[in-house]
């Protein structure tokens, strides 16, 4: 018997769900580094389904299964085994395309699906759902790939003949169309009424990963809140976030935080990063990072504080990104930050950070506005000598002061910046407005009238 379906039948035999998952990966393993290859030689197409018959049913060692269960299950392994078979050209170099094993492994889904709602699956097999909707991803991107490559290189004179033409073959339509599959997955999860101690809804939120994953490499991001209705609207009866595995939840809560960051609500897109922070393994360093790119733009803008060094210093792609902006925001360098948020620009915009940062301006000028309040102060002297004795902080800071603290924090750069006396009016209306300061203006006198208490500026001690 093949180590595939001994694996299988002892998987049955002891109810081990990612065990019975495993034997749906068409790939090699490290126990079976020729598994591609040895299972494509078990048959061929003329008695394949005869020849995996005999492995799933009639093997004497073969575990019993109900007879549609295990004819299903005869559906499932015909499909991997052409999958399979598919990839093994590939790999020897003779032949083979991903189109065709994409459309195979779909198939072996579909079928999938079909055994949970039809021929009762058990429960604790779901983990077989993920397995599959994994690797129906990852070929489907290789088949989009495949695809974009040929219609790239074209043939000869037909190539040339079509240059007027309009495209219109999709982009990533095989991914797509492996999403509507995702799709049918996670509805398989969610409408099963069993009890929760035999239900698949346990299987729900490691396929919503995968589902979420997929929108956004397809830049779909629309189709995600139908994701989230359906697992978040009021009677769906699916277990609380808490009690499924760390793992999914960290990867849950991650792409919640994501999608509420890019709708611009950024105190409940903290509130989901900051969840799958806490439960990100200390080891997994990608993992972590990617969370930190969205948990620290929303982190400054909700509550006005920027990362420590401490923290950046674990992360060096991060610190590269985060380290100039946060310099140049403390210190209240204008120019500084503006020409590190342009030389990050490419990257930013990659990471869909770029807009949420250039927010984040409103900071540095605030501190730029703070330190020239610091540096107002009114002097009082001996009116007999005319010494000064005694100094005190200017609440009345006129407006003039900080439109000439605004040219001299660009004194240095390349381009010189021009402002207005009604411009800087305005950027100091806006920072009182968005509660960076505290106070006033009086246009009639240019000056603005910052509060007496130590709180002209909430969150900075002054």
């Amino acid at each position: 018997m093949s180590i595939l379906f001994s694996n299988f039948h002892e998987a049955q035999r002891i109810g081990d769900g990612p065990a019975l998952a495993s034997c749906l990966a068409p790939v090699n393993s490290v126990s079976d580094p020729k598994r591609l290859w040895s299972f494509s030689q078990l048959s061929n197409y003329q008695t394949v389904e005869a020849d995996i018959r005999y492995h799933v049913i009639q093997d004497r060692n073969a575990v019993k299964l109900p007879k549609q269960e295990a004819n299903q299950w005869v559906q499932i392994f015909v499909c991997l085994w052409k999958c399979i078979k598919e990839l093994a050209s590939i790999e020897s170099g003779r032949g083979g395309d991903w189109n065709t094993a994409y459309k195979v492994y779909k198939d072996l889904c579909n079928n999938l699906i079909r055994g949970y709602q039809s021929f009762n699956f058990p429960a604790w097999s779901v983990p077989c759902m993920y397995t599959a909707g994994k690797y129906l991803r990852i070929l489907a991107i290789k088949a989009d790939a495949e695809a974009a490559h040929a219609a790239s290189n074209g043939n000869g004179f037909a190539a040339g003949m079509t240059d007027d033409i309009a495209d219109t073959s999709e982009k990533n339509e095989k991914l797509q169309d492996a999403a509507r599959t995702l799709q049918l997955m996670v509805a398989a999860c969610r409408t099963d009424d069993s009890d929760l101690s035999e239900s698949r809804k346990w299987g729900v939120i490691s396929v919503a990963n995968l589902l979420f994953k997929t929108y956004f490499k397809i830049n779909n991001l629309a189709l995600t809140k139908h994701v989230i209705a359906m697992l978040e609207s009021p009677g769906t009866n699916l277990p609380p976030l808490e009690a499924f595995p760390k793992a999914q939840r960290c990867t849950y809560s991650y792409y919640r935080g994501v999608l509420e960051f890019l709708k611009e609500n950024y105190a409940a897109a903290e509130g989901h990063l900051s969840d799958a922070l806490s439960i990100c393994h200390q080891n997994a360093t990608r993992n972590r990072e990617q969370i930190l790119t969205y948990l620290i733009p929303a982190h400054m803008l909700t509550s006005q504080q920027l990362p420590n060094r401490a923290l950046l210093s674990q992360l060096p792609a991060l610190e590269r990104l985060f380290l100039p902006l946060c310099t140049a925001i403390k210190s209240g360098e204008l120019s500084a930050f503006d020409k590190a948020l342009s030389d990050a620009e490419v990257e930013l915009v990659n990471r869909r950070i770029y807009l949420t940062l250039e927010r984040s301006r409103d900071l540095c000028m605030r501190n730029l506005f703070r330190k020239v309040f610091l540096n107002a102060w009114d002097e009082t002297k001996d009116p007999a000598t005319g010494e000064v004795i005694g100094k005190s902080r200017r609440t009345r800071i006129r407006v003039s002061e900080f439109e000439y603290g605004i040219r001299a924090a660009y004194k240095d750069a390349a381009e010189p910046i021009v402002v207005d006396r009604d411009e800087v009016e305005c950027f100091v209306a806006n920072m009182i407005y968005k509660g960076y300061m505290r106070g006033y203006i009086s246009r009639e006198h240019a000056i603005c009238v910052l509060s007496k208490k130590n709180d002209a500026f909430p969150g900075t001690g002054t």
